[in-house]
């Protein structure tokens, strides 16, 4: 990705978190500069990897491939010094950009539609073999319950959610006609270096073209 990819994509997150009135935690709004004089009060951000994470997973098609996302808090399973067992996530789907096919070996998650347009997401069961399953799909959506065929396309508008269960493939993005979506996303620890399994092989993050200065730096930065 072009740096000024994301720098445009941090800025828009930031505009649309505002417009829904969702304040964001300090830190998201450190310079390149300001981080050079952050010392060890910050490991649990630099070590949990907080803050921004723009990415069109190594695909270079970020307008319909990609997310720009921002982690609020998050434990670590692998160091004892972090003992909190839950992460926070706000993401910005725009028109035409999927999050591609995936699921968690280990990570539960409820996924919200926090604001702005509708959010649409494809659901599969998974069979060992990490293919598709053609089984029924159960959904958790806001206390209720209910099924649906393999493939099918769930909408949700503004406050409404879903849990996904580790091994449950899921897509989603914002649909056409009602502009981007304030997603939030609450879960279990994240890791997002070992617990994703795409359906086709993708990277998580991106290599980057510096073709102007950070605006922010990503949580893969520090």
């Amino acid at each position: 990705m072009k740096r000024s990819e994301i720098n445009r994509a941090i800025k828009k997150l930031e505009k649309l978190a505002a417009a829904n009135g969702f304040a964001l935690p300090p830190f998201t709004g450190w310079t390149p500069a300001q981080w050079q004089e952050k010392g060890s009060e910050c490991a649990e951000i630099r070590d949990n990897m907080l803050g921004w994470d723009v990415t069109d997973y190594g695909e270079g098609h970020f307008d319909t491939l990609g997310l720009t996302l921002i982690t609020i808090r998050n434990g670590n399973a692998t160091n004892p010094t972090y003992s909190k067992p839950y992460a926070e996530k706000l993401i910005m789907s725009e028109e035409h950009q999927i999050s591609p096919m995936h699921y968690h070996y280990s990570k539960m998650e409820d996924i919200i539609n926090r604001g702005g347009g509708n959010m649409q997401m494809r659901l599969y069961n998974s069979n060992e073999d990490g293919s598709f399953a053609d089984t029924d799909v159960q959904v958790h959506s806001d206390g209720v319950f209910y099924t649906v065929p393999a493939g099918s396309v769930i909408t949700f508008k503004p406050g409404q959610s879903i849990t996904l269960a580790p091994y449950l493939y899921h897509e989603f993005w914002a649909e056409e006609g009602h502009g981007p979506v304030l997603i939030g996303e609450v879960s279990q620890t994240n890791d997002d270096n070992k617990d994703n399994r795409f359906k086709e092989p993708l990277s998580r993050f991106s290599e980057i073209e510096e073709d102007e200065p950070p605006y922010r730096l990503l949580c893969n930065e520090y």
